[in-house]
């Protein structure tokens, strides 16, 4: 009779490798040339908003968070592929965010077409909701499904939970399901950058349990090398995303003073734990912390200071356009 860890250990690994599968033949990265996504006219800025929006929009409703990750990643595959522009971004994003629904909510969870334009404020119609659906659907190939990093990130915390069965006893709250729940809403906001929307959802989702692993195991190399083999990803790649997620995340805890809070719940959640998570400038002077970083063999990087995204005071344009005039993506 077989082990049951080695079961579990094995199902993973099948699931890992079907994601890793969907993710290389699906995914497409946002190329961002003169301020522009390239092909379009929108800044980085207006594509972090409208993601954030998205997030917004998925706690209000209360949808799962791999619906609002699958909701950006078809964004991003659009945007990736098609001429969109401006003033058509809101309707592109909450028909994503439509289409994610589909296929991740129970029916009686999700609002019908009409009271989701109304309750968005997406400015948009029904029928102009409806007609954005058919050409997603027709550009993507009905192909939505892709593995998010919300999608990795329960694949990885699981592989690092089965084995390492010490670890719960290190958490603070002692629950690797709250613990989870963290590590997803660490992904949803670094979703919501543009640098990071440059790296596969597997690079990011195995940034973020590095980190994590950093903090938590003092045999943590171990068990990242096992998971970077696995997940098939260049050390290079990972440590340039890892050391972009750990400045995005950190840089969540200060706010300059004109900022909003446009997913309130998760930033106070993020707030409270970053103190916990992420040590300060004058922790490294620890001897066994600075000892733990100068030995963890990964090459130091210098930091890039991530665009910070604020909204404007004034709420987006969006031009009206009628059911007789076809929506301008090539």
């Amino acid at each position: 009779m077989k082990c049951p860890r080695l079961v579990e250990s094995q199902k993973l690994d099948f699931q890992l490798g079907e994601a890793l599968a969907r993710e290389t033949r699906l995914w497409k990265a946002l190329v961002f040339k003169n301020g522009k996504i390239q092909g379009t006219d929108i800044s980085p800025t207006q594509h972090d908003e409208v993601v954030l929006w998205l997030l917004e929009l998925c706690s209000r409703f209360h949808f799962y968070p791999e619906t609002f990750a699958l909701a950006t990643s078809i964004l991003n595959r659009l945007l990736a592929s098609v001429k969109a522009q401006l003033k058509y971004l809101r309707c592109i994003a909450i028909t994503c965010l439509i289409l994610a629904a589909k296929s991740n909510e129970e029916d009686d969870m999700i609002l019908s077409v009409k009271d989701l334009a109304v309750q968005s404020g997406c400015n948009c119609s029904p029928a102009e909701i409806l007609r954005m659906e058919r050409i997603i659907l027709d550009k993507l190939h009905w192909d939505l499904y892709i593995a998010t990093g919300v999608d990795f990130i329960n694949i990885f915390h699981a592989m690092v939970m089965s084995s390492r069965p010490h670890l719960p006893d290190l958490l603070v709250q002692k629950n690797p399901s709250l613990h989870a729940a963290f590590l997803t809403r660490q992904v949803q906001h670094c979703m919501a950058c543009h640098q990071l929307s440059q790296f596969r959802g597997s690079i990011l989702a195995l940034a973020i349990i590095t980190l994590e692993l950093e903090r938590l195991a003092p045999d943590w190399f171990s068990v990242f090398t096992d998971l970077l083999k696995k997940a098939q990803i260049e050390s290079i790649e990972l440590i340039q995303c890892k050391e972009l997620v750990d400045h995005h995340l950190n840089s969540l805890e200060t706010f300059p003073p004109n900022a909003v809070y446009i997913f309130h719940p998760a930033n106070q959640d993020i707030m409270a734990h970053q103190i916990y998570f992420h040590p300060n400038k004058q922790d490294l002077d620890q001897p066994d912390i600075r000892s733990a970083v100068l030995h963890s063999g990964l090459p130091g990087l210098s930091r890039c200071q991530p665009e910070k995204v604020q909204m404007s005071g004034k709420a987006m344009e969006v031009d009206e356009f009628y059911d007789c005039c076809r929506l301008p993506l090539e």
